[in-house]
């Protein structure tokens, strides 16, 4: 799953009429959320209650929420045009994002069980000690980095395109006012805050993404097929819009690429830390149970609605203008929402401003929920209780901190290589949560021979083959897409490193665990040769003689 920045210089999507109403409208929701995330910000010094809501949220509650964690704005603004632009490869990256949910059910119920809820205590199971506390954090920090980045640029240039200033500058300057509302947002947030939010935006995604598609199936008639027949002639190769390989980011590396990209979309989505730590928030695991299945039924409808708002955008706009604004479709949604009503109507501004307003919520909910994640697991796994004792402050503190001080480094990350194409940071965070996480938390549950050294090694070692075979695929170099286009250094042929990552990480850790050199060693220095085993006592008692006197 990528995704790209609106080309600079695209043509102004909103018209000026509209865009007045569009933008007060849109700051009048945004200070209404601020204000309202505010009041919901708790005063308890409680750590329980802080990170986990005192495990008191209701299952459909927290089920929504969780639903929630899958709306955000990079899912909002790529997929749909990924579907508009190359139909079945935006459709099955849609579908591995769905299934995501699926994988997590059946690893929920045990997480929930064990009451822990940073990757550090869940990798302590079958392995004790600092050490692995910390691996736990560096592979939080080295997920949620790239995930805050992408967020950010994403909401910074989504709301340069609605206030009809897509410059580069005009893109920075929007990034770094959506990045300082969302850090206070996330300074004063806690997972039941986060909650309603989340529980706020679901509804509000859903109904927009529908209204979206009934207008759109109005102007076909009321007809699937026609709205499907129009979007595949008016996308840029009709006869291949169906069938798998339009996608050159899927084509490259052939049925191994788009394989890797299965295992790394499914598994990584399944494994990020914000989900480990929304399912501990749940009364017990019966009550984990139900909020799953509210959650995947949810998140079902949600895909299903963004699937049918890529094909209303092909049928509706065309590929070839949604490829003139950006090659990879990020305007689709606005453009979608542009073109369904007349262009001075009452009921277009509303439709836009609604779009905006999911956006901007996806960019809140998701800054907030990884941020607060990553700041958990660095109060408790890396600085741990001494390293509290030694700064002089509080846990809620070091919380608070450690979340702004994440998102202050994040959008200065942002803005710095704002110019670049950074779209693989979003695979290279799903890589090594398909990577590091799910086999160590497989091994945890399942293997009761999972020890320390196998750990760290499947940590360090999927993380440092997850960043070498990143830098040396094409999403770095040797494509138009890549990060350096004037660059070839891959030797690496596919984007995404799961097919090699994932069994390497699970052979790193049973290899660890297991030692079975040491094992094999050991028996070669106690297997009893000729002499010993004559005066070994097991020969003497066989024998029923002495061997001295023969």
């Amino acid at each position: 799953m990528t995704t790209y920045l609106l080309s600079v210089g695209s043509p102004d999507l909103i018209g000026t009429a509209a865009r007045g109403a569009i933008i007060s409208t849109f700051l009048v929701f945004i200070g209404l959320c601020l204000l309202w995330v505010f009041t919901l910000a708790t005063q308890d010094d409680d750590p329980e209650r802080l990170y986990v809501a005192g495990r008191s949220l209701p299952p459909a509650l927290n089920g929504v929420a969780m639903a929630g964690e899958q709306i955000t704005v990079v899912i909002l603004v790529s997929l749909p045009g990924a579907i508009a632009l190359f139909g079945y490869d935006g459709v099955s990256t849609a579908v591995d994002s769905a299934l995501a949910l699926g994988v997590f059910l059946l690893l929920a119920s045990r997480i929930r069980a064990t009451r822990r809820y940073t990757l550090g205590e869940l990798f302590s199971l079958r392995a004790e000690g600092p050490g692995v506390r910390i691996a736990g954090a560096v592979v939080t920090l080295c997920i949620a980095v790239p995930l805050l980045m992408v967020q950010l640029r994403a909401g910074g240039i989504t709301t340069a395109l609605l206030i009809g200033m897509p410059s580069e500058r005009a893109q920075v300057v929007c990034t770094l006012l959506m990045g300082f509302l969302v850090t206070c947002f996330a300074g004063v947030a806690d997972l039941r805050g986060t909650s309603f939010v989340q529980a706020a935006k679901v509804p509000v995604a859903l109904a927009t993404l529908a209204a979206v598609t009934l207008l759109a199936l109005r102007l076909f008639d009321w007809s699937p097929g026609s709205l499907l027949s129009a979007a595949m002639d008016k996308s840029v190769s009709p006869d291949e819009y169906l069938s798998p390989g339009l996608w050159e980011h899927s084509a490259g590396g052939g049925t191994l690429g788009t394989l890797s990209d299965h295992i790394v979309v499914i598994l990584g989505t399944a494994m990020m830390p914000h989900l480990l730590l929304r399912v501990s928030a749940s009364r017990d695991v019966p009550a984990a149970r139900r909020s799953l299945s509210v959650a995947v039924g949810l998140t079902g409808l949600f895909y299903l609605l963004l699937i049918t708002t890529g094909f209303a955008a092909a049928a509706v706009v065309g590929g070839g203008r949604i490829g003139a604004v950006d090659v990879r479709g990020q305007g689709a949604p606005i453009l979608l929402a542009s073109e369904l009503l007349p262009h001075h109507s009452t009921g277009r501004v509303v439709l836009i401003t609604l779009v905006a307003c999911v956006a901007f919520l996806a960019v809140l909910t998701a800054v907030a929920s990884v941020s607060f994640a990553a700041a958990v697991s660095v109060t408790r796994d890396l600085l741990g209780r001494k390293g509290r004792s030694r700064i002089g402050i509080g846990e809620p503190a070091v919380l608070r901190l450690s979340v702004v001080a994440l998102c202050a480094v994040s959008l200065l990350l942002t803005t710095a290589v704002h110019r670049y194409p950074v779209e693989f940071l979003l695979a290279f965070s799903l890589s090594l949560a398909a990577t590091c996480v799910f086999p160590a938390v497989v091994y945890s549950f399942l293997w009761s021979g999972f020890g320390r050294h196998g750990l760290l090694w499947l940590v360090y070692g999927g993380l440092a083959l997850c960043t070498l075979l990143t830098l040396a695929s094409p999403a770095v170099s040797g494509t138009k897409y890549a990060l350096l286009p004037d660059q070839d250094f891959n030797l690496f042929p596919l984007h995404t490193p799961g097919l090699v990552s994932v069994p390497s990480a699970f052979l790193l850790g049973w290899l660890g665990s297991a030692r079975p050199w040491e094992r094999t060693t050991h028996h070669r220095h106690a297997a009893p040769g000729p002499a010993s085993a004559r005066s070994a006592p097991g020969a003497r008692i066989g024998s029923g003689k002495d061997p001295v006197s023969g």
